[in-house]
């Protein structure tokens, strides 16, 4: 069965005996440390950046569109220690900005909306018509006149592709036209500018608390939570819970069926009070590792049971004994039994929050840290021209 199955480092399959469990606790407290966590790639922005004054202009308040940035733009030196950052929201400023970020959500719906080209006497309709070719997709691109007059830019400038959905939910996306910008900014790895929607670091004193709550068996009232604002028959995650709920009872939170509102508590609180967390990505893609990880379930203190990219990609990220993921068993009633297990053997449950003894989790602040990240790349990235074909 799936669940016997023993990863080299930090996964815990069934044990055949209490010895062979002690032996293989005592083998990974030693080794687990420096081999697995070890593993864990450095973040592109753990140097300090050069003081080198940059401006990032907004051009969209993400979905919100043109409507004016609500709050004043973050403090980059005292939010994320980088210093030398002028973040803009005034569209007066766009010829001193070093960058321009454009939100895609907002560049589908505000065709028309675009920065003046560049050189021109004066900003003419035709040179900033767009238009939508493929109905279907809802796809949209720039005439090619208009490509060659908008796609004209203050010299350096780089034009930021933001996005931090997945390609299955990026309407749009197959026809953006090709060299209009110079940069991307993702959860991706390979983006341009990389910011994912969390990370692990390293807790300087051994004795400060992780972040979040601290996993309190005493206050675990039930098993398996999951908290979803999507649903819908044909994904996945859906399919999957449809399974896995045959075999042992998950209780699901959302204002879509068949979820119960999230207590007034909130919902870290809520899932708090359950040993797993069913972390079930709406689609499955590179990279595609959101918040349902590292705060739903990390921060709440529960274990996350993982539906999204492959094993692989998580632990890229996060040590490999910190999640469970689906794919590890041949089928959902294996991954009950392995559930259920771990619910009557509380010293292998514990495992799973070994983490904690070495990290604690940040949560990405949209949309500042995105604008200050954006900053910080423009500080540190060379001079050579670049642009997106695809």
């Amino acid at each position: 069965p799936g669940y016997r199955r023993r990863t080299r480092c930090g996964g815990w399959g069934l044990p055949r005996s209490v010895s062979s469990l002690a032996a293989v606790g005592l083998l990974c407290t030693a080794l687990t440390t420096f081999i697995c966590w070890e593993q864990l790639p450095p973040l592109p922005w753990a140097s300090p950046a050069p003081q080198r004054l940059v401006g990032v202009l907004l051009w969209w308040e993400p979905f919100r569109g043109r409507g004016g940035y609500p709050k004043s733009p973050p403090d980059c030196s005292l939010r994320f220690n980088i210093s030398g950052c002028r973040l803009l929201t005034d569209r007066a400023a766009y010829g001193e900005a070093q960058a321009v970020l454009f939100h895609h959500r907002d560049l589908v719906k505000e065709l028309h909306d675009w920065p003046p080209p560049w050189g021109a006497r004066e900003r003419t309709d035709k040179a900033l018509v767009l238009r939508v070719f493929d109905d279907q997709e809802g796809a949209v691109t720039l005439t090619g006149k208009a490509l060659e007059t908008v796609g004209s830019r203050p010299p350096g400038q780089r034009w930021v592709w933001m996005n931090f959905e997945s390609p299955s939910h990026t309407p749009g996306l197959r026809g953006l036209a090709k060299d209009l910008f110079n940069w991307t900014l993702s959860y991706r790895t390979d983006s341009d500018v990389f910011v994912p929607y969390g990370f692990l670091y390293s807790r300087s004193d051994p004795t400060e608390q992780p972040s979040g709550l601290g996993p309190q068996l005493a206050r675990k009232r039930g098993l398996v939570a999951w908290v979803v604002s999507n649903w819908n028959e044909h994904q996945a995650r859906v399919r999957y819970y449809h399974q896995l709920s045959r075999h042992v009872s998950v209780d699901v939170f959302g204002r879509t069926r068949p979820g119960r509102p999230v207590p007034a508590i909130g919902l870290l609180h809520t899932v708090a009070r359950y040993k797993f967390y069913l972390a079930f990505e709406n689609s499955q893609h590179v990279d595609y590792i959101t918040e349902k990880l590292w705060r739903n379930a990390f921060l709440a203190g529960a274990v996350p049971v993982v539906l999204g990219p492959d094993r692989a990609n998580y632990e890229r990220f996060v040590p490999r004994g910190a999640f469970i993921h689906v794919d590890d068993f041949p089928n959902a009633a294996s991954l009950a039994a392995y559930l259920l297990f771990l619910d009557r053997n509380v010293a292998v449950y514990r495992r799973y929050f070994r983490w904690r003894r070495s990290f604690a989790v940040h949560i990405t602040s949209f949309w500042d840290e995105q604008w200050c990240r954006t900053c910080q790349a423009v500080q540190t990235s060379g001079d050579q021209p670049k642009s997106i074909h695809n």
